[in-house]
């Protein structure tokens, strides 16, 4: 028996998912994405999970500078985090709309978000087309506390 590509397809949609602006900073270079693919790993230390496209920017920042913040966003967010899905001409065309704060490790913070975490790598398994980082939590940022974004929520498909 073969993989029903159909079955899988729906049923790893049905997998909840938070949606996330990711912030990565490098020397100058400010660059963001929205992430869905995000999860708690460990209460101590506190470490999250992020699985990143493999041939972005962002993910050689993260590679690199061993660092990403992830920031949680209202559930009345839609727009905004849709603008974090776009292609963009340039690295940092995003921020444009959404005004930011650099956070205590330097990652982007922003200003609009229910607040934010910054994570030191820990950890990075490079597979298929994602890479799946495991960050400590070092710093985190409440601006305010509400119903976070959900993927459900907006009529979006992203995995499958």
């Amino acid at each position: 028996m073969g993989l029903d590509v159909a079955a899988k397809k729906t049923l790893l949609r049905k997998i909840p998912h938070g949606l996330f602006v990711c912030g990565v900073a490098e020397g100058d270079q400010v660059n963001g994405f929205t992430a869905s693919w995000v999860t708690q790993g460990s209460f101590e230390p506190p470490l999250v999970v992020v699985a990143v496209r493999a041939d972005s920017i962002s993910n050689g920042i993260i590679q690199r500078t061993g660092r990403f913040s992830l920031n949680v966003m209202a559930e009345n967010q839609k727009d905004l985090v849709a603008v974090f899905f776009k292609p963009q001409a340039a690295v940092g065309g995003r921020f444009d709309v959404a005004p930011f704060q650099l956070g205590e490790l330097g990652l982007p913070i922003l200003d609009e978000a229910l607040g934010a975490i910054e994570c030191e790598l820990v950890g990075a398994v490079a597979k298929g087309d994602h890479t799946i980082f495991v960050g400590e939590v070092k710093s985190a940022v409440l601006h305010r506390n509400a119903n976070a974004l959900n993927l459900a929520s907006t009529g979006w498909n992203y995995g499958g």
